[in-house]
Order: structure tokens, then C-alpha cells, then sequence
């Protein structure tokens, strides 16, 4: 057991060490069992050899000594829970060569469209020596603009096999290899003359997407504190709409939207991905994947030190070596145990619940009626791409705002209330829509209503369900956890694209009320089952929603390393208890 004893001070842990500044003397423990003590100041911080916290053994004194040796002073940040720039550094460069491409790549082929489809009739013509038919060449579209939700399906699947062996931080660097060869590929389409290029270019940027949103949001919940841990998890959504505006802004006419400049559009991902790989390997791996996949202490402790700012890492490492010490037996979980578990069924339900709402709210139909709307209202529409711009600058705002707000407010009033004014303002859109003949102001009315529906999916339902799935499950959970909410993810997104057509069709301005009723369903589940998450550990959160799932933890399909200590007369500890011990005594 490990017991911190100091002058006047509650207790410490190992990891407990002098800041910097303090003069700090080291004196040698005497015997096995006996403690060492390094001097602070007034404060003795004492230590003892304790048995290793992922298995029985006991840890080596050589190990030990190289623990208290990685812990060397470094820079303290000005506040326990002040933004460090390892932090700023990790969050910017992983979204940049993440999550902005992925943004990038859903808007990107919207402005050069008409040049594309003009290089499928051609290529077309040139090799079968007669014209495509309208419908041949309206299936090659949607082929092309679909696929991207196919490859992000696909790299969804990839994320666990490939996380396990290369970890949080080089599977985002080795990813940039799909994003350079898709980009390739697309911009010497039209030289090559083969549209094929660009549509298996764009399926391998999908590759990418899938793989991105579902591994940079764990990075990111994994590095940062709780105090800050959505702020920071809201960087994945702000950089998309950084993305989509991007591409909006490249696609003007006056940059790069021309027919003998439009693949250039696709060589743009390949900046992106090289700022990604020369500046992300100068940063470390997440501490928590060290720690629970890799078992590597000494290395956890490093990265926590860089991300924080601080050597004093201690209160990190209790949180996170209390949750490791309930799962020191537990492998990654298959997908297919995870949705067998009892234990998690809540968890389940409310990460498809908020994917499914994420892509079927109806932010796509929106975008479909931007143009015919601004139409209305007057705008010429050689004007109409310079105002969609606007629309692309209300996401960022409205994402950056929640980013500023959400440890403040939380995540349920942010999703609620942003599923909440969706359906208001879906519901006045539709009566705006029927109307807007009327009287000439009505379709300014319009533009409004498309402004605020905008801004109230990107201050919370744009970018919490990523932090959610995040945050709600265990670290032997997540990288199925994430091939769950990725798979829902794509697939509603895909039927989004290939349904919404028809909807529109049969039910015209009225599809907006299908909308706001999934907006409703959305809110209502929320509202009712969703537990706060904000500045809370990840063993809190995962006790807030065993109270409502009444069943057991999950366990791993290795019964045989759980039943390891009964064999050999060691009672295995109870969860409820460990946790018990550890907020009394301090004591891991």
C-alpha cells in the first residue's frame, strides 16, 4: 500500500513530487517494505513498493526508481486546470489533419459540380463514342458524392484493428497516408482523363473520415482534464465546420472554382495532412492507453507531465490507476460483447440515439433549400455562393461558442436545447416555406430560420455526440464503442442522402416536420435518460449509468485471467469497495 504523509498537508502519492523552484533532497528507504521520502520544502512526500496495479506481482524496486526518475521537474502551468500548450499544440494539429478534412470533404465537391459532371460526359463520350443518358450520368453523381459515407463505414470497422497495435496518436499519423493518396488520385483525375480516380479517391477519403472521427475524439478525451474535457473535445467539431467553410471558401470562382483549376480543390488535403505528420509525433501518446493497453506506467506518467504542464501528477494518475485496478483483467471487448453486455445497454442506446439524431436531424435538407430560398428573397444567384459563405461562418461561431460554454453549462443543456430550437425553428420554416408568396418580406423570414437552425445544431448536437461516446464508456470499451457510433453514424448518413429525394418529393416544405419531430424524439430521450457528464471521472460516469442499467460491470471473454487470483486463495476486490477505499484513504 501506498501512504502519502506530510507537514500539515493531506496525503500524497507516489507521483508526488518537488515543483520546480523547491529545493527537494532525496533520502534512501531502508528494507523491502520500508518507504523512501523526497523533502519538498516542509512537506515530506514518502513511498513505499506496492504491487503492480495491472497485475499481482510485486512492482521491481528497478522499476520504481525509474518511476520516481521520469518524474523530473517541468514547467508549472499557472492553474491546476489552466489550457497547457501541449495540450492546444496536440488538439490543433490532431484536428487539422483530422477532423477539418473531414469537413473539407463534404462541402468541397459541392461548387465545382458542374465542372465535374461536365468531365464525366466527356470522359464518357471520348471512350463509349456516344453521350451518357441523364440518369447514367445523375447515378456516376450520387456514386461519387455517396461514396465518402461508404469509405467512412469502412474505416469505422478499421479503427479497433489498428488502435490496438498502433495506439491513439500514430494510428491519426499513419491515417494521413489515406488522405495524400486520395488526394492524388483526385487532382490528376482530369489529367489522367479517368473519372474512375476521382471516385475511388473519394472513397478512400472516407477511409480517412471514419477513421478520424472516431479516433481523434478519443485522443482528445484521454489527454485532457475533466475540468476540460469537453472544451477540448469540441475542437473535433469546430474544425469541421472550419472544414466545410473552407471548401465553400476555395470553391468561389474567384480562387479555385473554375473548370481548369477545380482538382486543385482535391490537392488541398495534401497540406493538412503534412502540417499533421511534422508536428503531432513531437507530442506524446495518450497516458491512458499507455497505462491500460500498454502497461506502461513510467510512460504515463511522462505524457500526463507534458499535456498538464506540471510534475505533480498525482491526482491524475489515482483517477485513472483506481479505474485501471476495477479492469487489470479486462481485454478489449469485441463488439459483439459490448452489445450483449447488460451493464452498458443505456450507454448503447444513448450513443445510436444521439448519432442517429446527429445525421437525421436535418441539417442536409437545409443545405438543399439554401439556393431556391435565397433565390426568393431576391439575391441574384451569381450572389447566392458568396451568402451560403455566411452560413459556413454561423457554424464556426456557433461551435466555437459551445466550446467556450459547455463546462460551464454541460452537455444536456446544450444537446437538449439545441435539439429543442431545431424543432421550433423546423416548425416555423415550414409555415414560412407554404407562405413565403404572400408577402415579399416572408422569405427573409426564411433565411433566418435556416441562420438559427444552423447555429442550434453546431452549439450542441454538431459536436457533443462525439465527446459523449467519449466519455460515457470504459477504456476497455471504447474502440468498440467507437465502431458502434461511427457504423450508426455512416449509415445514417448514407440513408439521409439516398432517402431524403423522395422525402422531399412526396411531402415537399413539409419534410421539415419529419425533421422536427426526430428533433423532438431526440430532446425527450435526453432529457430523461441522459446523465450529466461534465467535470466528471470516467468511473463516475460509468457508476451514473450502472445505477440505471441494475446489472454487473462487464467483463472480457478471458474468464480465466478474472479467475486467476481465486485460484491462488486471493479473493478478488470488490469495484463499490476499491472505490470506497480509495475516496477515504487516498489510497490506490
Amino acid at each position: 500500500m501506498v501512504h502519502g504523509q506530510g507537514t500539515g498537508s493531506s496525503p500524497v502519492s507516489p507521483w508526488a513530487t518537488c515543483a520546480p523552484g523547491d529545493s527537494g533532497e532525496e533520502v534512501a528507504g531502508t528494507g523491502e517494505g520500508s518507504a523512501g521520502e523526497r523533502q519538498c520544502g516542509a512537506v515530506v512526500t514518502t513511498w513505499a513498493l506496492e504491487p503492480d496495479h495491472l497485475g499481482s506481482s510485486p512492482r521491481p524496486r528497478q522499476h520504481e526508481g525509474q518511476l520516481r526518475a521520469s518524474l523530473s521537474p517541468v514547467k508549472e502551468c499557472k492553474g491546476p486546470d489552466a489550457l497547457t500548450r501541449p495540450l492546444l499544440a496536440a488538439s490543433l494539429a490532431g484536428a487539422l489533419g483530422s477532423s477539418f478534412l473531414s469537413g473539407y470533404s463534404l462541402s468541397v465537391v459541392n461548387a465545382p459540380a458542374p465542372h465535374i459532371k461536365a468531365f464525366y460526359r466527356e470522359s464518357w463520350e471520348r471512350r463509349r463514342g456516344y453521350p451518357i443518358d441523364p440518369d447514367g450520368l445523375t447515378l456516376l453523381w450520387s456514386v461519387t458524392v455517396s461514396i465518402f459515407a461508404i469509405g467512412g463505414l469502412v474505416g469505422t470497422l478499421m479503427v479497433k484493428m489498428i488502435g490496438k497495435v498502433l495506439g491513439r496518436k500514430h494510428t491519426l499519423l499513419v491515417n494521413n497516408g489515406f488522405a495524400i493518396s486520395a488526394a492524388l488520385l483526385m487532382s490528376c483525375s482530369l489529367q489522367a482523363k479517368a473519372f474512375e480516380m476521382l471516385i475511388v479517391g473519394r472513397f478512400i477519403m472516407g477511409i480517412d473520415a471514419g477513421i478520424a472521427l472516431s479516433v481523434l475524439p478519443m485522443y482528445l478525451g484521454e489527454i485532457s482534464p475533466k475540468e476540460i474535457r469537453g472544451s477540448l473535445g469540441q475542437v473535433t467539431a469546430i474544425f469541421i465546420c472550419i472544414g466545410v467553410f473552407t471548401g465553400q471558401l476555395l470553391g468561389l470562382p474567384e480562387l479555385l472554382g473554375v473548370e481548369s483549376t477545380w482538382p486543385y480543390l482535391f490537392g488541398v488535403i495534401v497540406v493538412p495532412a503534412i502540417v499533421q505528420l511534422v508536428s503531432l509525433p513531437f507530442l506524446p501518446e495518450s497516458p491512458r492507453y499507455l497505462l491500460f493497453e500498454k502497461h506502461d506506467e513510467v510512460g504515463a506518467v511522462k505524457a500526463f507531465q507534458t499535456f498538464l504542464g506540471k510534475a505533480d501528477v498525482s491526482r491524475e494518475m489515482e483517477e485513472i490507476l483506481a479505474e485501471s485496478y476495477m479492469q487489470r483483467n479486462i481485454r478489449l471487448v469485441s463488439v459483439l460483447e459490448l452489445l450483449r453486455a447488460p451493464s452498458v445497454r443505456w450507454q448503447i442506446v444513448t450513443v445510436v440515439i444521439t448519432m442517429a439524431c446527429y445525421q437525421l436531424c436535418g441539417l442536409n435538407a437545409i443545405w438543399f433549400y439554401t439556393n431556391s430560398i435565397f433565390g426568393k428573397a431576391g439575391i441574384p444567384p451569381e450572389k447566392i455562393p458568396y451568402i451560403t459563405l455566411s452560413t459556413g461562418g454561423i457554424e464556426i461561431l456557433a461551435a466555437t461558442f459551445s466550446g467556450l460554454v459547455i463546462e460551464r453549462l454541460g452537455r444536456r443543456p446544450l444537446i437538449i436545447g439545441g435539439f429543442g430550437l431545431m424543432a421550433l425553428f423546423f416548425g416555423i420554416l415550414t409555415i414560412t416555406l407554404t407562405l413565403q408568396d404572400c408577402a415579399p418580406w416572408i422569405p427573409y423570414l426564411s433565411i433566418v430560420c435556416i441562420l438559427a437552425i444552423i447555429a442550434s445544431f453546431c452549439s450542441g448536437p454538431g459536436g457533443i455526440p462525439f465527446i459523449l461516446t467519449a466519455e460515457v464508456f470504459e477504456q476497455s470499451q471504447k474502440p468498440a464503442a467507437f465502431i458502434v457510433a461511427g457504423t450508426i453514424n455512416w449509415l445514417s448518413n448514407f440513408a439521409v442522402g439516398l432517402l431524403f429525394p423522395f422525402i422531399q418529393k412526396s411531402l415537399d416544405t413539409y419534410c421539415f416536420l419529419v425533421f422536427a419531430a426526430i428533433c423532438i424524439t431526440g430532446a425527450m430521450y435526453f432529457y430523461f435518460i441522459l446523465p450529466e457528464t461534465k467535470n466528471r471521472t470516467y468511473a463516475e460516469i460509468s457508476q451514473a449509468f450502472t445505477k440505471r442499467d441494475h446489472a454487473y460491470p462487464l467483463k472480457g471473454k478471458n474468464d480465466s485471467a478474472v479467475t486467476d487470483d481465486k485460484t491462488k486463495g486471493k479473493p478478488e476486490p470488490d469495484s463499490s469497495s476499491t472505490l470506497d477505499g480509495y475516496d477515504k484513504n487516498r489510497i490506490v
